[in-house]
């Protein structure tokens, strides 16, 4: 899903072709920039890497730890650790190369110089018994066979989901909001973390695999637990909690957690994506070559940890942002969505709505759904930061700390603040060529020959429509990170 330079012409009617690959923004000349060793250490065996995660998780938390290193080596590229680590964790290697400024940051998705074998979430790798012993796309390089009868599967998916995705987020967002309001007539207030998570989980069901939940007494009521606790099984030796300390250290991030917890929930979702889904799961192994296990697992991979969780983390930022708000922006987006795009809201309503889109790609940049990147060398070759180049050698792990390379002074004016204008004049336009959050750029296109998130236009479009259905339906949100007080009913 990609989305060239403007907002208006990036995306072409209908769904957006994933055919067409943009190349990184460009570089001067390496022979411009000094030649500098990399900054940084990874300390004693043991006792560096067990130094890093206190601080990682425990002392200073992710983003201050990777800023306290920027500032100490001066340097936005520098060696350091990254969880996990020992005790349990013996043969992950916690040592990585940190880029951290857009233009270090971009060789991770230079498939020329770097593969993404096995490092989805790092060195570590969770038990392939989560899916089902199945290497799904998301752990193979696209140098790998299967990686391109995977990701051509997957963009199948999506091609083929957009004759009902309009529909069914329209439809569910109809249900989400009814108990949203409800809610709030009852208590005064609501979460909307709950309905939320049952309509991304309807939603992407019904569009990805084609069926449809409620067929299922089992997996309507619960299928989105499921998936949530299948996702926190696999993550938590890498993510902070924020729970009380030493307790998070010692039972959270010291092992990982065994596949055999969530056993019988991935089977029930197996079993029902085996049973309701007989259309999607024929085309996998007619049309792409694929087993029955590599489509039935490679379809949960999808829609558990691409886009239900993906989704799961990035909405809840977009609610927060906007009910939050106190600046007249919701005046202006309410004015927009009523204005542009006529009476119906599609994917090419949104596409018209300029300011939607700009604070769609804004808590993007601030709020990426997945604020840790990897790639491993391929070969040796020179990084180049803004003010430096540093010689990589093969084999050795690059980690990127989005959160913090979308902040990249050099690049973003007033990085730190929300401007929910951004992306809308042609110089913001072309920022989109620096705004990395689904494995690419903004301007890249999803294909076999690079990892860039299959999904990526998708969710630019559902977020703006999602933004879209809410101000015609409301003159006004309030609410928090977790909750919504109030909302005042469209006249």
């Amino acid at each position: 899903m990609s989305l060239t330079m403007s907002s208006r012409m990036s995306i072409s009617p209908g769904v957006p072709s994933a055919q067409d690959e943009s190349p990184l923004p460009s570089s001067p000349p390496p022979t411009t920039l000094p030649l500098r060793t990399i900054p940084g250490s990874y300390g004693w065996p043991l006792l560096g890497p067990i130094s890093d995660r206190l601080d990682y998780f425990w002392f200073q938390g992710p983003e201050k730890f990777f800023r306290k290193r920027i500032e100490k080596y001066k340097s936005t590229v520098f060696r350091t650790n990254v969880p996990p680590s020992f005790p349990f964790f013996r043969n992950v290697n916690p040592n990585v190369v940190a880029v951290l400024d857009t233009k270090s940051f971009a060789h991770l998705f230079d498939m020329e110089i770097v593969e993404k074998r096995n490092v989805l979430v790092g060195d570590f790798v969770p038990s392939v018994k989560f899916t089902g012993d199945v290497r799904v796309c998301a752990y193979l390089d696209t140098s790998e066979p299967e990686h391109s009868k995977l990701k051509n599967f997957a963009m199948d998916i999506l091609k083929r989901s957009s004759k009902t995705w309009v529909s069914e987020v329209l439809g569910n967002l109809d249900t989400m909001w009814d108990t949203i309001e409800s809610n709030i007539s009852k208590s005064g207030s609501a979460s909307y973390i709950v309905p939320l998570q049952k309509f991304i989980f309807k939603f992407l069901t019904k569009s990805l695999v084609g069926a449809d939940p409620s067929s299922s007494p089992d997996i309507a009521e619960s299928g989105y637990i499921m998936l949530d606790r299948w996702l926190a099984l696999q993550l938590l030796p890498t993510v902070k909690i924020g729970i009380l300390q030493p307790l998070e250290e010692i039972f959270l991030h010291s092992w990982a957690y065994p596949f055999l917890l969530v056993s019988g929930d991935y089977r029930k979702l197996y079993e029902f994506v085996r049973k309701e889904g007989k259309e999607v799961l024929r085309r996998g192994e007619t049309e792409f070559g694929l087993s029955s296990e590599e489509t039935i697992h490679n379809l949960l991979f999808v829609l558990g940890f691409n886009a239900f969780g993906g989704f799961s983390v990035f909405l809840p930022s977009l609610v927060s942002t906007i009910a939050s708000d106190t600046t007249g922006l919701q005046e202006k987006i309410r004015q927009e969505v009523r204005e542009k795009g006529g009476s119906t809201l599609n994917f090419d309503s949104v596409k018209e709505m300029e300011l939607v889109l700009s604070v769609v790609y804004e808590v993007l940049r601030l709020n990426p759904p997945v604020p840790l990147q990897y790639a491993r060398a391929r070969k040796d070759f020179q990084l180049r930061s803004h003010d430096s180049v540093y010689d990589i050698k093969k084999g050795e792990l690059l980690c990127g700390y989005q959160t913090l390379v979308m902040r990249d002074p050099k690049v973003f004016e007033e990085p730190e603040s929300f401007r929910p204008d951004r992306f809308m004049n042609s110089n913001g336009s072309e920022l989109l060529s620096y705004l990395y959050w689904s494995n690419g750029p903004q301007t890249g296109s999803p294909s076999v020959s690079n990892k860039q998130c299959a999904a990526k236009d998708y969710v630019v479009l559902t977020a703006a429509m999602f933004i879209a259905y809410a101000f015609r339906r409301y003159d006004s949100i309030t609410g928090d990170s977790s909750s919504i007080t109030a909302v005042e009913k469209a006249n």
